[in-house]
């Protein structure tokens, strides 16, 4: 049965609901044959693989380990969900701290025992921070390292199709810049409703003024609306759209959706956010800039500075240097 690469895929944090929800996706999307699950907790991650020995994929060898160098030694691609999940009343914000450090440790084994890897996709929150800190102590080109931002845009698909009451296919274009979750940016002069422009939409009797500022409130809570309705943070769809995301990267089907990547042109500076972007076997490559109207161009304005006042608390906590010696860290970073 034909893979879309006999490359090595590594789950990071495989014994956690996103990882072992990533590990099975992979599978069944027939990416590689070849997936390491790794992570610090053996008997969870045990389990995992049991499982998935259970479910009968054919052509396929599954391994699992909890020695990090075991797990990374000669890997091609990698997905990290592997920080502390976020709690009911929690932001991702409030994860800061603690997965900062993970993302610096991660960054430091992928230059020690992977530095032939070709993408890594980091998932965990506040995943614009995590993920570039891990680019920076990786060593990577920064077409190497993206970051899981579609959800905003997923969540913004599926409030708009409940509120016409349309299949989700019929609404396009979704698109949410910057950050993640409570700071994003909705460009909504891209989407379209059964071929109408949601601009068109916006303050008639068919959605409100109200109820559009209704309906993305409700995007920005959705994370904390799963926590809420399943007492637990969401891992199916970030398991399954971070998998659609390292396809692509394996040289699978294109990635539909924005995808957290580090831009520094000019305007926005040293940061990863949320981009226009494609993903292929070349890594990933963002588009020169975001159209949009004055109004979504200022929210993303407000959205990137919200980012780069999280990117300097970590400069403030040690964890990055200052931004003058990014180069010196990573000398593709310019």
């Amino acid at each position: 049965m034909d893979f879309v690469t006999n490359d090595k895929l590594v789950i990071v944090g495989a014994a956690g609901m996103i990882g072992s929800n990533m590990a099975q996706t992979a599978l069944m999307m027939r990416l590689t044959p070849n997936v390491c699950l790794y992570d610090p907790y053996l008997p969870g991650l045990e389990g995992v693989a049991e499982e998935l020995f259970h479910c009968g994929f054919e052509g396929v060898n599954i391994t699992y380990t909890a020695d990090v160098a075991e797990a990374l030694t000669g890997a091609k691609y990698i997905v990290n969900s592997g920080g502390a999940a976020r709690k009911a009343g929690m932001t991702r914000e409030d994860l800061l701290k603690g997965n900062a450090a993970i993302a610096e440790e991660f960054g430091k084994n992928l230059r020690q025992y992977c530095p032939d890897v070709r993408h890594i996709v980091v998932i965990f929150n506040p995943a614009d921070i995590t993920g570039l800190i891990t680019l920076l102590y990786s060593g990577l080109k920064p077409s190497q390292v993206t970051t899981l931002a579609a959800l905003d845009s997923t969540r913004l698909r599926s409030e708009l199709a409940k509120h016409f009451g349309v299949p989700m296919d019929a609404v396009e274009n979704c698109r949410t810049y910057g950050g993640h979750g409570e700071q994003m940016a909705v460009f909504a002069s891209l989407a379209k409703v059964n071929g109408t422009p949601l601009a068109d939409l916006i303050g008639t009797d068919a959605l409100t003024d109200e109820q559009w500022t209704d309906l993305r409130q409700r995007v920005t809570q959705g994370g904390a609306n799963i926590i809420k309705l399943r007492g637990r943070s969401s891992f199916q769809s970030p398991a399954y759209v971070s998998i659609e995301m390292i396809g692509a990267a394996m040289g699978g089907a294109p990635f539909r959706w924005p995808a957290g990547t580090y831009v520094s042109n000019g305007k926005y500076n040293h940061i990863m956010m949320a981009w226009e972007t494609s993903i292929d076997l070349d890594g990933c490559h963002h588009a020169a800039d975001l159209q949009g109207t004055p109004a979504e161009q200022a929210a993303l304005d407000k959205s990137y500075g919200h980012l780069c006042a999280l990117r300097d608390e970590v400069i403030a906590m040690g964890v990055l240097p200052p931004i003058s010696e990014w180069n010196k860290l990573n000398p593709n970073i310019q």
